[in-house]
């Protein structure tokens, strides 16, 4: 990487407008933090709602952004004084401006601020625009699957506490427990079955047909087409037959596309289920959920991934038990290519990661 002597960010000053790249200061880091000279930076369905409706930005004009991969330029004082991570390393890290509001904390931009606690270092192995599809989708797969403990995701509407124990790098004994996946072969859908399944946890999934072998190689025991029109009697079958083969109990369903059809399948899956889990990436549904259900909306930024981030990710990704997927689609190099990927996201997009190179 060519290193740079300023910042530039792509800017939003007004939501609904498209992003402009323009000069930014340069970061700092806190004692906890680190500076990042991004290498790549990559797109998430929450940034485009961010850039459409202004949600979660505190000022004005704004940098956002969740996912960096660079190398590191500056740590704070007690990150020296850690050792896990010097000057020069290759990282990924999650950016948290949508929760602090700061914009330095956030990814588009050359260098952005990254909480050590939520960085690991990436092998020499796995270019930058490969490493920047985990950091966001790997804390929300944990917050969807590991918080013990309702908390608030939206005024009125809880966080997801499955309780579910973090992954292994060891080979998982089964755990006795079955969760569905509905949308595998999303980012967040796909880290939660490779988090699950590290974890012991069969996971039953849905996707598109086409995307069947994406997700099984996250570790999915079943998938099922989403079009199929008896999908929700297959779903029924396979917790049935989980149970019956393996004594499993039926945790409940991960929901990351979070439609209205959906939504029908989830709560008529739960109903003869008798009940269960329902951790959505959105708002839950507010109406016709029976009481034996614990709806909530996963929040991607939360503590419980801390030792996540610290004991897993690093060894994880040189062994393969953790893998950069969905692959990423490199949309352009330099920052003029975030307004292009985030509008390709909010077009659509099929198992894979729209990415910027910088």
């Amino acid at each position: 990487m060519a290193a740079e002597t300023s910042n530039k960010a792509a800017y939003l000053h007004k939501a609904g407008e498209p992003l402009k790249v323009g000069d930014a200061p340069m970061p700092k880091a806190g004692p906890t933090e680190m500076v990042i000279r991004n290498g790549a930076i990559a797109i998430n369905p929450v940034d485009t709602h961010m850039q459409q409706a202004g949600v979660f930005i505190q000022e004005w004009p704004a940098i956002f952004g969740c996912d960096v991969a660079g190398e590191v330029h500056e740590i704070g004082s007690e990150v020296a004084a850690e050792g896990r991570f010097k000057v020069g390393d290759r990282v990924i890290g999650h950016t948290i401006n949508l929760t602090t509001g700061r914009s330095q904390d956030g990814a588009f931009a050359l260098y952005s601020v990254v909480q050590s606690a939520k960085a690991a270092i990436l092998p020499s192995t796995i270019p930058f625009t490969e490493g920047v599809v985990v950091p966001f989708a790997l804390e929300a797969a944990i917050c969807a699957l590991s918080v013990t403990e309702p908390g608030v995701a939206l005024p009125g509407v809880p966080t997801p506490a499955l309780g579910l124990p973090y992954p292994t790098l060891d080979s998982a004994k089964p755990l006795g427990k079955v969760l569905i996946v509905y949308g595998g072969s999303s980012s967040v859908g796909s880290m939660t079955t490779q988090l699950a399944f590290a974890a012991g946890i069969k996971v039953v999934s849905v996707s598109g047909s086409h995307n069947f072998d994406l997700v099984k190689r996250c570790g999915a025991s079943e998938v099922f087409d989403r079009d199929d029109p008896e999908l929700v009697e297959k779903l029924i079958a396979a917790v049935a037959k989980a149970a019956g083969e393996d004594d499993a109990e039926f945790v409940g369903i991960f929901d990351a596309v979070c439609s209205p059809e959906t939504y029908a399948h989830d709560l008529a899956v739960l109903a003869r289920l008798g009940g269960g889990h329902l951790a959505c990436v959105h708002p839950p549904p507010a109406e016709g959920v029976p009481e034996n259900v614990k709806a909530g909306m996963i929040f991607a930024v939360n503590d419980v991934a801390t030792p996540v981030w610290k004991e897993y990710v690093t060894p994880a990704l040189e062994r393969g038990k953790l893998q950069c997927l969905p692959p990423p689609t490199v949309v352009g190099k330099g920052l003029e290519f975030v307004q292009t990927a985030l509008e390709k996201c909010v077009a659509g997009v099929s198992a894979t990661k729209l990415v910027v190179e910088l």
